[in-house]
């Protein structure tokens, strides 16, 4: 399996995708700022995993902007671009109407969910500044992981990266979104609601998103959503211990340990480390000289980190993605 990282074959980054977003098509803007803990780093967060460059999200490395198309509440779709300041981040927004206050909210809401704003890691940062190893996180600020603002985006998302190339991964995702989402306006979409992908087929999936074998499992979600047999937004406020919210996770079809151990950490649970081929080879690089090793080899060394583990993990397989952040 090939993750949920942002390049299929090794560590390099992967190449800019907000050039499209130069055209400007709405009438309405709005700038607003989102104020944000002292142990936040912007582009740590915006670029901490693949994320950042799947629609409706897209990222200009150069800058240091994210763009997110949001779908509001009561259904506006607002294109949002977020640029980094110390303390707050400035926020641009354009619509095809006038966003009221309650629209605004929504806005804020939203971006504090994807950025993680209201999670506190300063019990993170302090674990990581009693451990040489792991000194430089808090130096740079890093350990949110951007995620979208529902869990049914995420988890679609991560059933995406499973058995495949990033590449792979990229074409679903932008057509799922293409053919189901709201649309903002020159070639942008929101991520589409669950209800609307439950009035799809698996052969339509299949055929016009490439999802492949993945088509029934995300199709299943959508229906068991739509129809109330199943609520996993819930998920993220969840008081069942990870053991538990693991094994509810890993019943929805399509999603195994590996998947399974990435959603938590989009919940804020990082208990697992969700192993796949790309974190072992990274592992065997940084570790092992290359010498691929068990996954039980892999474990074991985490394990001494208790419930920080799984994103100890993350950040060091990914550390290479920030060099001119984490340079400690």
């Amino acid at each position: 399996m090939l993750g949920w990282r942002k390049s299929a074959t090794c560590s390099a980054l992967p190449p800019d995708n907000a050039a499209h977003l130069s055209a400007e098509i709405m009438t309405h803007t709005h700038l607003i700022t989102l104020r944000t803990p002292q142990n936040f780093d912007f582009w740590v967060t915006a670029y901490s995993h693949g994320w950042c460059d799947l629609p409706p999200f897209s990222f200009d490395n150069a800058r240091r902007s994210l763009s997110r198309v949001l779908t509001l509440s009561d259904g506006i779709v607002v294109l949002s671009r977020l640029a980094g300041s110390q303390g707050a981040l400035r926020v641009h927004l354009t619509a095809g109407t006038h966003l009221s206050v309650s629209h605004l909210r929504d806005v804020r809401r939203q971006l504090r969910i994807c950025l993680r704003l209201d999670e506190d890691f300063a019990p993170f940062h302090a674990a990581a500044r009693q451990l040489p190893r792991y000194r430089w996180i808090a130096q740079a600020h890093a350990g949110r992981l951007l995620r979208a603002p529902t869990v049914f985006e995420d988890v679609v998302k991560m059933i995406c990266t499973t058995n495949c190339t990033w590449a792979l991964t990229r074409i679903m995702v932008s057509r799922l979104v293409q053919e189901f989402g709201d649309p903002y306006g020159d070639g942008l979409f929101g991520f589409p609601r669950p209800e609307v992908i439950a009035t799809s087929t698996e052969a339509e999936l299949r055929m016009k998103c490439k999802t492949g074998y993945r088509a029934p499992y995300i199709l299943a979600l959508a229906n068991d959503i739509t129809s109330g047999k199943r609520s996993i937004e819930p998920w993220r406020s969840s008081t069942l211990p990870t053991e538990d919210l693991s094994c509810e996770i890993r019943t929805v079809k399509g999603v195994g340990p590996y998947a399974a151990g990435n959603i938590l950490k989009l919940l804020g649970r990082y208990d697992e480390l969700g192993l796949d081929s790309w974190v072992r080879l990274q592992y065997a690089r940084i570790h092992h000289r290359g010498r691929r090793v068990k996954d039980a080899t892999i474990e074991r060394d985490y394990a001494r980190y208790g419930p920080w583990r799984g994103l100890f993990f993350w950040l060091e397989m990914t550390r290479d993605w920030h060099p001119d952040k984490f340079t400690f």
